[in-house]
């Protein structure tokens, strides 16, 4: 963490969506980061109505689960009781991070299955409402919240205050093309790297399905559009393409990109 802090100032922890955060972490995050860095969580998997592994639940959440649920390897459908506790433990263990300045956003990254929908919109306000006081990035994957409807979409999170996630993709009709666009004073853009074969197999790590080295080039167009993104005040720029050191070097290059101007 040290050297990572060294060369950057904010990263986006995605180990906090297989498993709910602890406060002991976030202290240790506090205390091996300079002052000003910012951490941008992922929200865990139930609060997003993905299946969480059931095993890693910590015992107050299995507690409140019937004994089949327990048995069952993934967690799908959390009771409301269920979730409340999930949203309760998620927020208390990001305090730290609070008190210290240094939670950026909460990343909330919706399934490719979770469509433009009054019940889902309700969620979204849900959410809104369980983390009221957090900075939120809205991450929608299916193509419906833009597909002749992104106008209502941005309207709806600027109403808000919620920051769209501005996606780096591959062109794809199945995968949703969110527009450059800040809708809160902080503006949120995750680079997935653009490998269209490997995001459609099946049984791949993570690691192979964003396996893609954006070229100088297309870092010097990403430059520019970041740049448009004129009425967020911050702007956070995340690579997702975690193969080798690609996200790395790949953010190095931006990073100076922006700094030259």
């Amino acid at each position: 963490m040290h050297f990572y802090a060294d060369h950057f100032n904010t990263v986006e922890v995605d180990s906090t969506y297989y498993a709910l955060p602890n406060e002991r972490n976030a202290v240790l995050w506090v205390a091996r980061t300079p002052p000003g860095f910012q951490f941008n969580v992922k929200a865990f998997a139930a609060l997003t109505r993905h299946a969480a592994d059931t095993r890693a639940l910590p015992e107050a959440v299995k507690a409140l689960l019937p004994a089949e649920a327990r048995r069952a390897p993934r967690l799908d459908r959390p009771s409301p009781e269920v979730l409340d506790c999930c949203f309760e433990l998620f927020g208390k263990a990001l305090e730290p991070l609070r008190q210290a300045g240094k939670l950026g956003c909460i990343l909330l990254q919706f399934p490719p299955w979770f469509t433009a929908a009054e019940n889902n919109e309700a969620y979204v306000d849900l959410c809104r409402v369980r983390m009221a006081g957090d900075r939120l990035a809205i991450e929608f994957r299916h193509p419906s919240w833009f597909n002749g409807r992104t106008q209502r979409t941005l309207d709806f999170l600027r109403q808000r205050g919620l920051a769209l996630v501005c996606a780096d993709a591959p062109p794809a009709p199945a995968i949703a093309r969110p527009p450059f666009a800040s809708t809160a004073e902080t503006a949120y853009v995750r680079f997935h790297g653009r490998n269209r074969l490997a995001w459609f197999q099946r049984h791949v790590t993570a690691a192979e399905r964003f396996k893609y080295c954006y070229s100088d080039e297309e870092l010097h167009q990403a430059a520019g559009r970041l740049r448009q993104l004129r009425d967020a005040k911050v702007v956070y720029a995340i690579f997702n393409n975690c193969y080798a050191d690609y996200g790395v070097r790949n953010a190095s290059t931006l990073k100076k990109l922006m700094t030259d101007g």
